[in-house]
């Protein structure tokens, strides 16, 4: 038989052997799916510490995490034998038979946090039961075992992991700036202090205390301390919902401080922190109506599922979860959300005879001068007077106002409708655009604005410092995850300073950006349109308003493109009305 020569090629090729890894390079593999950057290792042995019943958890780092991480718990502790074989693959306390796995209520389960860790670092741990008189202590370098002995200390385990990839070069050169892995730490512990209250969690960066957050007995108190004495004052209760199976209770802020990111969604399922889908949708038709498009709730939730109903083994670093009845979950936390909006009912009172007459008798007097005023702005044949300088406007006859939004007008060819928003948001733009050139005017706070920020957040503003001082914007750190507002632009108004910088921050951070996030172009749009959201246009400003936007550059058109004035010509709106026809 004659052999194509193509096929006789590939026969002739020499086949790869199939190995078997062997240990140290199996527990690397895994750890590139469980040990993703130094945040990862917080989160793992954290959770193992919380498994352990630990009272008491205080995490160290140094550089980042990469250059140390020590996590220091007074849980149960192992005895020498078990802690041997906590450092094998898939060695675990915590399952037993394949069914365990449907119900799962530990946080840690897979076996493969500790090994993994330990082939990728300079890896040491300690550990003493309360009932025994000594504990051990186990060296592992790379995956390598070096040293087994007795040791003292007190009941609880710790563990280091100093050097993270060492061995692994390829992996180390992903890792980010020490600031942002550090943020990424601290944020990972925020989770866990939320996920259990009753414990105290002590966070340290290169020797100094970040922050020490002592076991609470009620989960609003855990949410205050993260939260902030302000913000925390807003919290609006959640109390317990209950469906078949399930049940969801938690905290959440009134709209206004929704934002376009999740930063300020915390979920919490059977303990264990998560992100879902549903959960966010549950959310969002929760405040349906109360929201403007793209902005997401501040929400805390702690969801309890029977285990049954959720599968927490999708995730090599269990993130996410597979709910078995995503709709019902939805359902049940928008309900919970909709009855938690709802006003109480308040009882109605029979006003007193005298609460009437008095009442009636402020109206009248206090609606006298409203009258007399409205009908001075409202008034369109009052004579120009000579001896005020000549107007740059368009010469429009004001008209009225559309449901207290847009302003009516009156041009020579027809009817105009100005917007005063777009407008101001085009004023302001334009004097921090120009100031930039000309010297931007600035305004020293009297009391400095002080912001609780996010780690990860607070690292990035930080380091674009000087972007935002080309802006006007002058930022320093505080202190913890605090930062200090000093000025302003001049041009921007000073009335909640805190919910302006807020928004204008939290746009920065998580708005889209192509041009880069702390473009001046990008910061000054978004000064100038978070200042003309915050405008309640009048109809007796809307002519000095109009004059102003026609010294600008561009008057027809906001920072962001959208129109100021739309003018609708007599002839349009005749041929609307059919006008002119047979």
């Amino acid at each position: 038989m004659k052999i194509d020569a193509e096929v006789e090629q590939r026969l002739n090729r020499v086949v790869p052997i199939v190995r078997v890894l062997s240990d140290i390079l199996a527990s690397q593999v895994a750890a590139g799916e469980v040990v993703e950057r130094p945040a990862s290792v917080v989160k793992e042995l954290v959770e193992n510490s919380l498994d352990a019943g630990a009272k008491s958890v205080l995490v160290d780092i140094e550089r980042g995490g990469t250059g140390l991480i020590r996590v220091t718990d007074d849980g149960c502790g192992m005895v020498k034998e078990d802690a041997l074989l906590s450092l094998e693959r898939h060695a675990t306390s915590k399952l037993r038979t394949s069914e365990d796995l449907a119900k799962v209520l530990t946080l840690g389960f897979r076996g493969e946090a500790v090994p993994s860790i330990a082939s990728v670092a300079k890896f040491r741990m300690s550990t003493r039961r309360e009932e025994d008189v000594s504990g051990t202590e186990i060296f592992v370098d790379g995956g390598k075992l070096r040293d087994v002995r007795d040791a003292g200390g007190a009941p609880g385990t710790v563990i280091e992991a100093r050097n993270l990839f060492f061995n692994m070069p390829a992996r180390r050169k992903f890792m980010r700036a020490e600031t942002t892995e550090a943020a990424h730490v601290e944020q990972q512990i925020r989770l866990h202090a939320l996920a259990a209250p009753g414990v105290r969690f002590r966070f340290r960066k290169d020797d100094r205390v970040v922050f020490d957050l002592p076991g609470v007995a009620r989960t609003v108190d855990r949410v205050r301390q993260l939260l902030g004495n302000d913000l925390g004052a807003e919290l609006v209760e959640m109390p317990e919902r209950m469906g078949p199976g399930m049940s969801v209770m938690g905290f959440i802020l009134p709209a206004k401080h929704a934002r376009k990111g999740r930063r300020h969604q915390f979920v919490f399922l059977n303990g264990r922190p998560i992100e879902d889908a549903a959960v966010s949708k549950g959310l969002a038709e929760g405040f349906r109506g109360n929201l403007q498009e793209g902005l997401h709730p501040a929400a805390w939730l702690w969801l309890e599922l029977e285990p049954e109903l959720v599968d927490v083994n999708v995730h090599p670093a269990k993130r996410e979860v597979r709910f078995h009845r995503p709709y019902d979950i939805r359902d049940l936390i928008s309900q919970a959300v909709v009855d938690c909006l709802r006003p109480a009912p308040v009882e109605p009172r029979q006003a007193t005879p005298v609460e009437v007459a008095r009442t009636v008798g402020e109206a009248v007097v206090a609606t006298r001068p409203m009258f007399h005023q409205i009908q001075a702005e409202l008034a369109v044949d009052v004579p120009e007077r000579e001896d005020l300088p000549k107007r740059k406007g368009p010469g429009f006859r004001l008209i009225g106002m559309l449901q207290e939004r847009y302003v009516i007008f009156e041009s020579e060819d027809g009817l105009v409708l100005f917007d005063p928003r777009a407008a101001k948001e085009r004023i302001v733009f334009e004097q921090l655009t120009k100031g930039r050139n000309e010297g931007l005017e600035t305004q020293n706070l009297l009391v400095p604005v002080l912001m609780e920020l996010d780690p990860r957040e607070l690292d990035l503003l930080l380091r674009e410092k000087m972007a935002l001082m080309d802006a006007g914007v002058e930022v320093e750190e505080f202190g913890g995850n605090t930062l200090q507002v000093r000025s302003l632009p001049a041009c921007l108004p000073l009335e909640d300073c805190s919910g302006y910088l807020d928004e204008v921050f939290s746009e920065m951070i998580h708005g889209p950006a192509s041009v880069g996030k702390f473009a001046f172009d990008r910061l000054a749009r978004i000064l100038a349109n978070k200042a003309s959201l915050r405008l309640r246009p009048r109809i007796s400003e809307a002519e000095a308003l109009l004059e102003e936007l026609f010294h600008c550059d561009l008057p027809y058109c906001a920072a962001d493109g959208r129109p100021t004035l739309s003018e609708y010509s007599r002839k349009d709106i005749d041929r609307r009305f059919g006008v002119g026809r047979g």
